[in-house]
């Protein structure tokens, strides 16, 4: 069970440590997945219910939600409504969830992007299994832990000490993160893995009572009990003296992400499907927040799902208390963060970005053996809008950037970005400016503002110049070609360097008019000195011969170009 917070589990364990009836905890290796897992790959089994796991997190409230707070899908419910046919299942050991997707007995997995991306080495053998990330639910946001006995103040204390880490679990990259921001490594600790998380004597908090441990990674609740209710330790009701909660989640609010994926093979066959479920999901965020809002006034809806999420998540209708303690430690996303998490290719915690750090850490720990791509399945958050209400302010990309760069790219080799130009305008910068503040250009930037509201099919280029006379007086002085190149390229970087500073300044300046620009229409280009305004002499720069003509040169210009002759090689998302 990931991160409860079930209050007779929490006696339990009380009873255990104040007792002495606890063993001693078996630590184990961790050896990649792929070594543990063998069984046959198969097809996804045809049934009348689909099944879809769950695990004891509160990201998952919502899934029950939409199942009409039952383990089979009620035909009322969100995802009822849709047609969909799902069996829940909860299944808290990641391995077991692997081996049940492999098989064919689900085409669903789900666990944190980290437990995802551990399994990739295993799931990625066979195309038809290789999975395809389709919904992030949550962040933690207070839920999970790092506790640290006396003598370590700050992360980088962590060097050369030993901490206990449950293997498979969602707390390796979060380890991983920390000690990476602290400048150390895996390779810097020692690690001791345990099988569990937490309620059996194989879990972080039963090994950090080892005095060979200085520290774990473990649930919230399991760090209150160590730290005398999330304090200092005091060394009595089983906590341990000077222990201490180094860093929650609460604080790293962006490093464990809760996500679904899919089967390649089942979201090839079944898209429609697979959308339903996702729009279900994101449905069903948005139901449940307003329920958890107006629980007074929706008290018998609110306890009814209250009450299925505790029966389904922690096997007791009465856990009430600890089922909402579940929806408290996580951050629902709901369609803003899809969109960013999925689409935002600026956005430092993407998919991309997140699951190439995380890759990064398992190699150095063995649990991947090589670097493989985790596939997103495109979906178009345009449609998955309808019927939902928080949808204001978030942009849909409608531009995949790749195809952009490639078109742009062409026709600029081609010297051809002026086909399909619709507009184009300039702006103008002073000798060695950098700096392109938003109110001195705000005049440009609110005619780009309102091109491209109206000519959202567009792309528009930012299109960086540079003077060509240092140029032209360095050939003058007969210099040698390689230092002549070199004025060339220092020339084109600095005029790509200005016109991604305009595109950054437009973007800023759109912001704070609390207008949302879509970052994917436009596209940085930097010519150098190759298209001065007063024109080419051969296949040279023309010197420029007033003042005015030089000055011209130095300048940014903005160019509207339609592009649906280009369908065949690029379209909006």
């Amino acid at each position: 069970m990931r991160r409860s917070t079930f209050y007779v589990l929490f006696i339990l364990v009380q009873v255990f440590l104040i007792t002495g009836m606890s063993k001693a905890v078996q630590f184990i290796d961790s050896p990649a997945l792929d070594q543990l897992v063998n069984v046959k790959v198969a097809d996804v089994l045809s049934s009348d219910y689909t099944q879809v796991p769950l695990i004891t997190w509160g990201g998952d409230e919502a899934t029950i939600l939409a199942n009409g707070n039952a383990l089979r899908t009620a035909p009322s419910s969100i995802f009822g409504k849709k047609g969909l046919r799902l069996e829940l299942k909860r299944e808290d050991i990641f391995k077991n969830q692997v081996e049940a997707y492999l098989r064919g007995e689900t085409p669903y997995i789900r666990g944190t992007l980290g437990m995802l991306n551990m399994a990739l080495d295993v799931m990625s053998k066979d195309p038809r299994t290789k999975p395809v990330v389709i919904y992030q639910l949550t962040w933690s946001n207070g839920g999970d832990c790092l506790i640290v006995k006396e003598g370590i103040k700050s992360a980088k204390d962590l060097k050369g000490k030993t901490i206990v880490v449950q293997a498979y679990g969602p707390h390796v990259y979060y380890l991983s993160k920390v000690l990476s921001d602290a400048g150390l490594s895996i390779g810097d600790v020692n690690i001791k893995w345990v099988n569990d998380l937490t309620g059996t004597p194989d879990s972080p908090l039963e090994a950090f009572y080892d005095n060979s441990v200085d520290a774990a990674m473990m649930i919230i609740p399991d760090g209150l009990v160590l730290t005398s209710n999330g304090t200092v330790g005091t060394g009595s009701e089983g906590s341990v003296r000077g222990a201490r909660i180094l860093l929650s989640t609460k604080t790293a609010n962006r490093v464990i992400s809760d996500v679904y994926a899919v089967r390649s093979d089942f979201l090839k066959g079944h898209r429609k499907e697979v959308e339903d479920f996702v729009h279900g999901l994101m449905l069903a965020d948005e139901a449940l927040k307003d329920l958890y809002r107006n629980k007074n006034t929706q008290q018998a809806q609110y306890m009814n799902a209250m009450k299925a999420s505790a029966r389904i998540l922690l096997d007791s209708e009465d856990a009430i208390p600890d089922a909402e303690a579940l929806y408290a430690d996580c951050e629902y996303v709901g369609f803003p963060g899809n969109v960013k998490f999925f689409t935002d290719t600026h956005y430092p915690r993407n998919l991309d970005n997140l699951s190439s750090q995380i890759q990064t850490a398992f190699q150095k720990v063995n649990l991947m053996s090589r670097r493989i791509p985790l596939d997103s399945a495109q979906l178009d958050y345009n449609g998955l809008k309808k019927d939902l209400k928080n949808v204001s302010g978030v942009v849909v990309p409608r531009f995949d950037t790749s195809q952009v760069a490639t078109v742009i790219q062409r026709k600029q080799q081609q010297d051809a970005l002026a086909e399909g130009e619709l507009f184009s305008f300039e702006v103008y910068f002073q000798p060695n400016q950098n700096n392109f503040s938003p109110e001195m250009y705000a005049t440009a930037f609110d005619r780009v503002i309102e091109l491209a509201s109206t000519y959202g099919g567009a792309i528009i280029t930012v299109e960086g110049h540079s003077d060509p006379l240092g140029y032209l007086k360095s050939k003058k002085s007969k210099n040698s070609d390689i230092v002549l190149k070199r004025i060339k390229q220092s020339a084109k970087n600095l005029s790509l360097s200005r016109a991604n500073a305009v595109r950054g300044s437009l973007i800023e300046y759109s912001g704070n008019r609390n207008i949302i620009l879509d970052e994917t229409q436009f596209a940085v280009v930097g010519h150098g000195i190759m298209k001065p305004k007063n024109g080419l002499c051969g296949v040279e720069p023309c010197a420029p011969k007033t003042e005015q003509e030089w000055r011209d040169n130095m300048r940014v210009e903005f160019r509207i170009i339609q592009i649906e002759a280009e369908t065949s090689i690029f379209k909006p998302l």
